[in-house]
C-alpha cells in the first residue's frame, strides 16, 4: 500500500516538473520570438552604427601625404572635428560609400569639420586621383598612406573603418564597415560634434 502511494506521488511529482518546465520554455519562446525587442539607436544605415567611447581616447600618430606630397600627421587637423575614413580603391564597400562621404563633405565641410578619406593604396597618390576622377569626387581632399600601416596603428583591420576625432585630436568613437554618410540621421548626428563658430 505504502509503495503504491510513493509511486503515485513520484509520478505526479515528475509530471508536475515536466509541466512546469514546458510552461517555462513556452514563456521563454514567447518572450524571445513574439515580443518585439527595441532596436538600438542608429546613426547611418539600417545596419551600421557608431560606437561612441565613454571617454575620448588618444589617437596613435600616423603619417600620410596629401595631394602636394606633403608629409602630414593628424596634428595637421587640430582645431577641427574630423571624420577619418580608412579605405582603398580595391575595397568594394569603400567604393560604394565614397560618393556619400563626398556629399557629406559638401554639406558639412568647414573650418570646423572635414572628412579625411585616407587611402591605403600602395599604388600611390596617382591611383587615388584617377579613382576620384572616375567617380567624380569633387569635395574630398586627396590623402594617402601608401605604407598601409594606418589600420594596424589605429587598431582596425576592416575596410572601410571610420574614426570620429574631435578638435583636440582625440577619438570620440568609430564605425566599422560602410554606411550612408549623407543620410539625414547621420548628418544630424555629426552636427552635434562640430564645434560652433
Amino acid at each position: 500500500m505504502m509503495d503504491h502511494l510513493v509511486q503515485t506521488f513520484l509520478r505526479k511529482y515528475v509530471w508536475g516538473c515536466m509541466i512546469a518546465s514546458s510552461v517555462t520554455l513556452l514563456g521563454a519562446a514567447l518572450y524571445f520570438f513574439w515580443i518585439p525587442i527595441p532596436e538600438p539607436e542608429k546613426h547611418g544605415s539600417a545596419t551600421q552604427t557608431f560606437t561612441l567611447h565613454e571617454s575620448a581616447k588618444k589617437v596613435p600618430e600616423i603619417y600620410f601625404i596629401n595631394d602636394d606630397e606633403q608629409l602630414l600627421t593628424l596634428k595637421y587637423f587640430e582645431g577641427k572635428t574630423i571624420l577619418l575614413n580608412l579605405w582603398a580603391t580595391w575595397c568594394t564597400p569603400c567604393v560604394e560609400e565614397m560618393p556619400t562621404l563626398d556629399r557629406l563633405q559638401a554639406e558639412l565641410g568647414s573650418d570646423g569639420f572635414e572628412v579625411v578619406a585616407l587611402s591605403i593604396d600602395q599604388a600611390g597618390i596617382s591611383a587615388v586621383k584617377k579613382f576620384y576622377n572616375k567617380i567624380r569626387v569633387k569635395n574630398l581632399q586627396t590623402y594617402i598612406d601608401d605604407s598601409a600601416e594606418s589600420p594596424t596603428l589605429l587598431n582596425t583591420h576592416v575596410l572601410p573603418s571610420t574614426l570620429l576625432i574631435n578638435e583636440q585630436g582625440l577619438e570620440l568613437g568609430r564605425l566599422i564597415g560602410p554606411t550612408e554618410w549623407d543620410s539625414p540621421e547621420m548628418v544630424s548626428f555629426l552636427r552635434t560634434f562640430i564645434e560652433s563658430p
